[in-house]
């Protein structure tokens, strides 16, 4: 078999894409990596500059602070049932409103009327306050539900499943009406089985947008044993300074070993782990749900 013959120009041009992506892979890689050092190194090390890609004076002190309070296990529950409750629900409400915006015109008369309606959403909304007293005057004040509603219909991942489902083939849904399927019986045995790698990336989305969210838990809550883990982990910087403005010797002794810094770096890792064990399996379908969703409009 004869070898293909590569022109100096191509090979000089590959040679630069390696070196490009190399460098660009790099810089995501190199803060990281300094985040990762400052969570394991001791606090003398990192007021005095010395922490660079690697740990300087190994220490668990900012985890171990971090882990060993009872309310990070509590607000890391807290964190789990609102992925485990808040995803699906996101999954449910993109997909029953992407499918009637996928139809014609023709079909669906309203379409442009509702499809407007919903990017006029996505760069608006109605407020912090009016969205705070809506919540407090449905009694969804310190409950879980106060935490999913207000998101419960990402407009993004509407227009992002939408276009997927524009781009599947109208012929399989006339040879499935042909045969008497209903709306119904086209979604879930047609649509939603060709729409694996489109799914795969809302769900992602949904599950980053929930396990990422602090704000809406400190707002929504009164009570820290309410907090969701990202809340939780904000307040433990202001606790810290609390602590150290109290005199207490006890907890400012245990305190000498971490500060502010090392402090925040371990929040970080804690709060990136389960998006690093989950995204390596969905990396797949992610890269070809946005191709796929963003080809027809």
């Amino acid at each position: 078999m004869n070898k293909i013959k590569v022109s100096p120009a191509r090979r000089a041009f590959i040679i630069c894409n390696y070196i490009l992506i190399a460098l660009f892979m790099l810089i995501c890689l190199v803060p990281i990596l300094n985040v990762l050092a400052q969570s394991f190194s001791s606090s003398h090390a990192i007021m005095t500059n010395q922490v660079t890609l690697f740990p300087v004076e190994f220490t668990t002190s900012a985890y171990s602070y971090v882990m060993k309070d009872s309310r990070f296990w509590t607000a890391a529950l807290v964190s789990l049932k609102r992925v485990l409750i808040g995803v699906p629900f996101n999954m449910l409400m993109t997909i029953l409103a992407a499918y009637p915006l996928s139809k014609s015109d023709h079909t669906f008369r309203a379409r442009k009327f509702y499809s407007a309606y919903f990017v006029f959403l996505m760069i608006f909304n109605g407020g912090l306050i009016p969205t705070y007293v809506v919540v407090s005057k449905l009694g969804l004040i310190d409950s879980i539900w106060a935490l999913i509603l207000p998101c419960g219909v990402p407009i993004f991942n509407v227009i992002l499943m939408m276009n997927f489902f524009r781009g599947i083939p109208e012929a399989l849904e006339e040879s499935a009406m042909l045969d008497g399927a209903s709306q119904w019986q086209i979604l879930f045995k047609i649509y939603l089985p060709l729409s694996k790698p489109s799914l795969a990336t809302v769900t992602l989305f949904s599950l980053i947008n929930h396990w990422n969210s602090w704000f809406d838990g400190l707002i929504y809550s009164n009570f820290t044993y309410n907090y969701p883990l990202q809340s939780f982990l904000q307040t433990m910087v202001v606790d810290i300074n609390s602590v150290l403005q109290s005199g207490d010797l006890s907890q400012i002794v245990e305190l000498l070993s971490v500060n502010n810094t090392n402090m925040k770096a371990a929040q970080i890792f804690l709060s990136i782990i389960p998006l690093m064990v989950i995204y390596p399996f969905c990396q797949k379908y992610f890269t070809a749900g946005l191709t796929l969703g963003s080809v027809k409009g």
